[in-house]
């Protein structure tokens, strides 16, 4: 299996490393990559967007010409401000922000607040248990049919999945766990 980073901003090296325990754990064989370029995409079968600040990654995104190129991997898995990034609707984009749309749901960047009010929590998914680490996260605030819930805290939907996309407001990353780095690995197209 080859799967990429989106190394343009964000915990490229923490999502490459949980990755590649992940592939471990599963006892898959294959590559991780990092990606900066429509080249590095071709034939991938996923990609996981980490956060970072989402109108520089739209931004950047768009400089490198990766928005079409991007919706041709078969998974994707974001988070932070990749979710933001997959979503249909950004609630309050700023700049010319642009999404992939490949995610029926509406996302508020910062939802939780500025860096200041950012947090962790104990959570528990359809996953399993693990600590949340929201920094500055976007908060799901509408979704569309076919869009499933994995986790939610304090009312709002923080992971879902719709079909071979993946989505977390907070960051696994930085969890201790690999089970939604696994989890997307065992997604079929």
């Amino acid at each position: 299996m080859k799967v990429g980073v989106l190394a343009l901003q964000g915990a490229v090296s923490e999502h490459s490393e949980y990755l590649k325990i992940a592939m471990g754990k599963l006892g898959i064989g294959g590559e991780v990559i990092e990606v900066r370029t429509n080249h590095e995409l071709e034939g991938l079968e996923g990609l996981v967007m980490p956060g970072g600040e989402s109108t520089t990654l739209s931004l950047l995104m768009e400089k490198e010409g990766l928005f079409g190129k991007l919706k041709e991997v078969p998974k994707i898995f974001g988070t932070c401000a990749g979710a933001i990034l997959l979503s249909n609707d950004i609630l309050e984009p700023v700049n010319g922000q642009k999404s992939l749309g490949l995610l029926d749901i509406g996302i508020s960047r910062n939802g939780y607040g500025r860096q200041l009010e950012s947090f962790e929590a104990p959570l528990e998914t359809k996953l399993g248990n693990l600590e949340g680490v929201f920094i500055r996260a976007p908060v799901i605030e509408k979704i569309g049919e076919g869009v499933e819930v994995l986790a939610s805290y304090g009312g709002k939907a923080i992971a879902v999945q719709q079909g071979s996309y993946l989505a977390t407001t907070f960051h696994p990353e930085l969890s201790g766990s690999t089970l939604f780095h696994e989890h997307f690995l065992k997604i079929d197209r």
